[in-house]
């Protein structure tokens, strides 16, 4: 799963990756987590000038997808992540992975290897981040809730599969990596069918990211600073094994609380 991310490039660079005709200003973030708002890159309704493609908008969603169809988010679980391999048939995630497919900017993503409780030893955390540097983007799917009053909230979901080699280390999922040649693909959601993006759902190159041990500031969320991204030495790396073919769910998210 991805639990924890950063974004710390300025809005140029992500005009000029994602081809955002304009953006806001917004800040380095460091430790992104469940229930915050997130930006995501989607289609927009008009053509770019001098090509026959959509425009694109960035938009600042809540991370943490609420289906349409659900009365009560209080009664719901916090849906942070989407699984990749089943995404297209989920009640929760169907209707989005059709209709609304975007592109979440991330500068790379936290996570932690959790060793069994009888080996008796800690959690270590990891920083990964795209070996060549720059932005990476994560696949994800937005869903916009409507209370009972007419009030709405966007809300985001990343998508997830299995761990590369790399990743495998430390966990046996990974989000989904939308490279830049397919952005255009994986935002389409006029002509291309789940069914014809399902290729790009996969683990990407084993030497895509850098995996980094770095201290447990970044588990609490109010630590928001650069230094959460800091090496730190650990005795042993964890072994290498080959990722869980049928990983169990996520639990749900106590910060749904926060809604």
């Amino acid at each position: 799963m991805c639990g924890r991310f950063s974004l710390t490039a300025s809005p140029k660079e992500l005009a000029d990756i994602f081809g955002l005709m304009e953006t806001e200003d917004f800040p380095a973030r460091f430790n992104i987590a469940p229930t915050q708002p997130i930006i995501i890159v989607m289609s927009g309704e008009r053509q770019r000038p001098g090509s026959n493609l959509p425009d694109r908008r960035a938009l600042l969603v809540r991370w943490g997808l609420t289906p349409s169809w659900v009365k009560d988010p209080r009664d719901f679980p916090l849906l942070i992540n989407a699984r990749a391999e089943t995404a297209a048939e989920k009640a929760s995630f169907k209707a989005a992975m059709r209709h609304r497919r975007v592109l979440i900017p991330a500068s790379g993503f936290y996570e932690w290897h959790r060793p069994s409780k009888e080996s008796g030893e800690a959690s270590q955390a990891y920083w990964i981040k795209p070996r060549a540097g720059g932005i990476v983007a994560f696949a994800g799917l937005v869903e916009t809730w409507s209370s009972a009053d007419g009030s709405e909230v966007d809300t985001a979901a990343i998508m997830t599969t299995h761990a590369n080699v790399r990743v495998g280390d430390v966990h046996d999922r990974m989000p989904v990596v939308i490279k830049p040649e397919d952005f255009a693909r994986w935002l389409d959601c006029r002509t291309q069918e789940p069914r014809d993006v399902s290729d790009l759902l996969t683990p990407v190159d084993d030497d895509y990211f850098d995996v980094i041990a770095v201290s447990d500031k970044v588990n609490k969320v109010a630590n928001t600073g650069a230094d959460l991204q800091t090496p730190v030495h650990v005795s042993a790396k964890p072994a290498s094994k080959p990722p869980a073919s049928k990983p169990k769910d996520p639990p749900a998210n106590p910060q749904l609380s926060l809604f």
